[in-house]
């Protein structure tokens, strides 16, 4: 048996035979989980290796950096076909696993969390660690209450959307797709269809004029007229209070990305996920219209993560309205 100390996150690897045993650090946050992924990519190039474990005994902290390195990571195994396995999973990382169907994905083996005693029974209880704004109660309060108004307002325009919709072009009035949330937790989202049935077959035919990680055309062919002015004004997005009233979602937050979004993000571009995707926020509020790189639109969310407070929601709702009332603004 061979034993070799990472010292760039503290990790400890040991071999026995074709397996590779790596004992994971206390935290598998942003800059741990970076690490991570370099030193995976090593390990898989060793082409001895037919099984890898991480021992999870020791870590009690995760994020959604740490989730993202972790996803890229099967997918790198996978594709050299070596099994991927996990030990000793505290409550909190495991719930973590539980939120983003991470437990169904790896193979978790049972009976391995004594192995490395880790937290007491008080912090079992605790969720994921991740940021002050999804573990605020006031602020899901404000949630709860703005959604069941926004609901309201949603039901009392309904049907004049609704018919707009219809005699504009043929098809669903809502439409849904699918989105990631905190941590990276897969969900539906809601809005009032403002584009073609058939806009997401068409989507690899039009041209992306942003660079990076999002989708962005300024005169999108799948929009319709009754979608322009939906998108203008924002009244496309109102079905999404919906969203937000079930926990999906909060009133201000960052945008929710796409899985195929997803897909292309580096391990740091995870950090956006560490709060619960907004109906508005730092991008919407600050030229959203304009905005074509994606390392800009990273920047307004790590910024919102870093200035967050009850009182600086409450100016980008401000800013929100704003926004929505001024002729020059809106989605396009």
């Amino acid at each position: 048996m061979a034993t070799h100390t990472n010292t760039t996150i503290s990790l400890v690897t040991s071999r026995f035979n074709n397996t590779l045993l790596v004992q994971l650090s206390p935290r598998l946050t942003v800059i741990e989980a970076v690490s991570f992924r370099e030193s995976f990519k090593q390990w898989i190039e060793d082409t001895t290796v037919t099984k890898i474990i991480l021992d999870f005994g020791q870590t009690t902290i995760i994020d959604s950096s740490g989730i993202g390195s972790l996803i890229t990571n099967i997918k790198s195994a996978k594709a050299k076909n070596i099994q991927l396995t996990v030990w000793s999973l505290n409550p909190q990382v495991k719930l973590a696993f539980v939120m983003v169907g991470l437990d169904k994905i790896l193979s978790i083996e049972a009976d391995t969390e004594a192995i490395i005693p880790t937290v007491s029974r008080k912090s079992q209880q605790r969720p994921p660690l991740t940021h002050a704004s999804v573990r605020s109660p006031i602020k899901r309060t404000i949630d709860i209450v703005g959604a069941i108004v926004g609901l309201g307002v949603t039901a009392v325009l309904f049907v004049p959307i609704a018919i707009a919709i219809k005699l504009d072009s043929p098809g669903p009035i809502l439409f849904s797709q699918t989105r990631c949330g905190w941590m990276g937790r897969r969900f539906k989202i809601w809005k009032f269809r403002s584009m073609v049935t058939n806009a997401e077959a068409l989507k690899s035919t039009i041209k992306n004029q942003a660079s990076g990680a999002f989708f962005k055309n300024d005169h999108d062919p799948r929009i319709t007229r009754v979608g322009r002015f939906l998108r203008k004004t924002s009244l496309d997005e109102f079905p999404q209070f919906w969203n937000i009233l079930k926990g999906d979602m909060s009133l201000i937050g960052t945008r929710p990305p796409t899985p195929d979004e997803l897909e292309q993000y580096e391990i740091f571009n995870w950090q956006r996920l560490d709060v619960r995707p907004g109906l508005s926020g730092e991008w919407q509020v600050n030229g959203r219209s304009k905005i074509r790189n994606f390392e800009d639109v990273i920047k307004l969310d790590l910024r919102y993560q870093e200035n967050w407070s009850l009182g600086y929601d409450f100016q980008l709702m401000l800013k929100t309205f704003v926004v929505v009332f001024n002729k020059d603004s809106g989605a396009v």
